[in-house]
């Protein structure tokens, strides 16, 4: 079932079921009162990430307390998407962008990674998990992906499980179809790698290309920035061998 979309969706850090009450976050006081202007009784959907999505109602027990109070369940828990996002770190605006994509198009990890040419850092994992969160509220996803500490490249290959496989943008690609290639993987774990704005390195290319766990694929003849690219591939990868098939 799908979500309602005209009804204000909103993710809480609590055990819902019938009959509890979730205190709102001076945050979300401030969102759904002075902003949505919601009121007494005003119902509103809510998930936790753990028990699907609940109809909830509004609750003022004094000026400045909110409590949620979830009456219904409106669509149980899926279970959570396999996918890891695997992304060389990116300037702020753009960081934020990628992680809110990503989540969008379906991943369950995401994994910032250290590779030689990475121009931006990862400073602030609450930011991250932050925009993985309002993404989820925005389209309806009821699983928060984590975001993981940095690693860098070679530690993350060096501790990988061969059972599931790496797909990396490579732009050394000969050919520009990436179909082919993805639609031969026949791993159900699955993992994508996006490189950073300068790309990866031939070192790292090199060892990328050596590892039997590994699959480059190409992303058509155009030159795309990292989050276009993170964006077209995990397009591929989902309408290929992913969840939208």
């Amino acid at each position: 079932m799908r979500t309602n979309f005209r009804m204000q969706r909103l993710f809480v850090d609590a055990h819902l079921s019938p009959g509890d009450s979730v205190e709102a976050t001076p945050e979300q006081f401030n969102y759904l009162v002075n902003v949505l202007r919601l009121n007494e009784g005003a119902q509103i959907l809510v998930f936790n990430g753990r028990e699907g999505e609940w109809l909830a109602e509004l609750s003022f027990p004094s000026r400045k307390k909110l409590l949620i109070r979830p009456r219904e369940q409106t669509r149980s828990q899926p279970p959570a998407p396999d996918l890891q996002y695997l992304f060389a770190p990116l300037k702020v605006g753009r960081l934020d962008y990628i992680v809110q994509k990503a989540v969008e198009m379906g991943a369950g990890l995401l994994q910032p990674v250290m590779t030689q040419h990475v121009q931006g850092k990862i400073t602030n994992l609450d930011r991250l998990q932050a925009n993985a969160v309002e993404a989820a509220e925005q389209c309806g996803i009821l699983s928060i992906p984590a975001v993981a500490p940095p690693v860098k490249l070679r530690d993350l290959l060096d501790g990988w499980s061969s059972n599931r496989r790496i797909i990396f943008c490579d732009e050394g690609e000969e050919s520009h179809n990436p179909l082919p290639l993805v639609a031969g993987i026949r791993e159900t774990q699955l993992a994508l790698l996006v490189g950073p704005e300068g790309g990866f390195s031939q070192e790292e290319r090199t060892l990328l290309r050596s590892l039997d766990f590994v699959t480059p694929i190409p992303l058509g003849p155009r030159i795309l920035r990292a989050d276009t690219a993170a964006v077209a591939a995990l397009a591929v990868i989902q309408a290929s061998i992913g969840d939208w098939r």
